[in-house]
């Protein structure tokens, strides 16, 4: 059964384009894996000092966004990746995620244009304060004093000098897209799927306030407190908006969510970040994937040129069905500011919803979450 339908036309993003005459900055370079070719090519701590017009650290003197690594314990590895592992940890008493990079070969052969984007970028990181958005600890470069527990018998070793870590704060409920597979059948409360929605669109509104754009809206990047309150992981920051074509344009991003203009290589800005919560609110709703059967050709083919967008169920709430529609219109122009769909969300009566209970799930239509009332 084709569980898409159409919409408009699309128009609009992979370049960066300015908004209202205002710099955005690519948050892109901010997932781990962007932020560990940027630490790769930014150990000079000499010149970092030079672009900031200060004296060089003393020694034993850290940078504004700099660990203390006597306060950092690396405890269990949790993940490991091309870039490096990732292990659980505490810093200064708090639970952290703690990834651990290797410089590679390039290292000192980077342009001093990375090495200034990468500072901008962390200075901004760290900077970043809001309930819905994973905090940035810190990060250490080049240190030889990194205790890494030993991977089989125990123990710990000392990395080498060229390793560095990046430090964020440590969530115990996983992720959303997790959540989302548990419910597939038993769907989520119309209450609780408002509720995510509102956390992801404010954290969103956040990083759009503050001229970052998230690129890659995805379940996978939404992380879960133990109160089960959404967190964005993997926002960073990249380079200002529409500040170099080179480094603007590029499919960034996970392709179900990619927007249009982005799909298109067109010029975007933070309306491709509203196109992809719309297809991550649809998710939400029907605790399933957009597109679970279509190859990549398929996504871009249908999405770009024929309109296609997930099939909305019938049960769902008119409110709700809305947003998705007026967020992945195919004209980003058309497409709401995140901080009109926060108000959006909130106007939204779930009152009703406490006493709500998923139908039974229809197995031959992918992913309704058509709701009935128990008594």
């Amino acid at each position: 059964m084709n569980s898409l339908t159409a919409t408009g036309s699309s128009s609009g993003g992979a370049e960066m384009r300015a908004a209202d005459g205002e710099g955005y900055l690519r948050a892109d370079g901010f997932d781990l894996v962007n932020l560990d070719m940027q630490l790769e090519k930014t150990r000079s701590r000499v010149w970092l000092d030079q672009q900031r017009g200060a004296s060089p650290a003393q020694p034993g003197e850290l940078l504004e966004w700099e660990i203390d690594l006597a306060k950092l314990d690396i405890q269990n590895q949790v993940a490991s990746g091309t870039f490096g592992v990732v292990y659980r940890g505490t810093y200064d008493g708090n639970d952290v995620a703690v990834k651990v990079l290797d410089w590679g070969q390039e290292g000192q052969e980077s342009s001093s244009k990375h090495r200034e984007a990468f500072e901008k970028e962390v200075a901004v990181w760290q900077k970043l304060d809001h309930p819905n958005v994973t905090k940035f600890v810190g990060a250490s470069m080049g240190t030889s004093q990194l205790k890494i527990p030993a991977s089989k018998k125990g123990g710990s070793s000392h990395g080498p000098g060229q390793r560095c870590v990046v430090v964020v704060e440590y969530q115990h409920g996983g992720t959303l897209k997790t959540l989302l597979f548990q419910h597939r059948d038993k769907k989520l409360p119309y209450k609780k799927v408002v509720q995510l929605a509102l956390d992801m669109a404010r954290g969103l509104s956040y990083l759009h306030a503050q001229k970052i754009v998230h690129r890659d809206v995805k379940a996978e990047n939404m992380l879960l407190d133990r109160k089960k309150s959404v967190k964005i992981a993997d926002f960073g920051v990249a380079r200002v908006e529409a500040q170099d074509d080179d480094n603007m344009t590029g499919q960034t991003g996970t392709l179900g969510y990619m927007a249009p203009e982005v799909l298109e290589g067109r010029p975007y800005d933070h309306k491709c970040d509203v196109y992809s919560f719309g297809v991550l609110l649809w998710e939400t709703y029907c605790c399933a994937l957009a597109y679970p059967n279509y190859s990549i050709a398929d996504i871009s083919y249908h999405v770009v040129k024929l309109g296609i967008r997930p099939d909305i169920p019938r049960c769902c709430p008119k409110p709700l069905s809305e947003i998705m529609t007026r967020c992945w219109d195919g004209n980003p122009d058309h497409r709401p500011e995140m901080a009109e769909v926060v108000a959006m969300l909130e106007r939204i009566d779930t009152t009703k919803g406490k006493s709500m209970t998923p139908a039974v799930p229809d197995h031959t239509s992918q992913g309704c979450s058509c709701f009935g009332f128990s008594k």
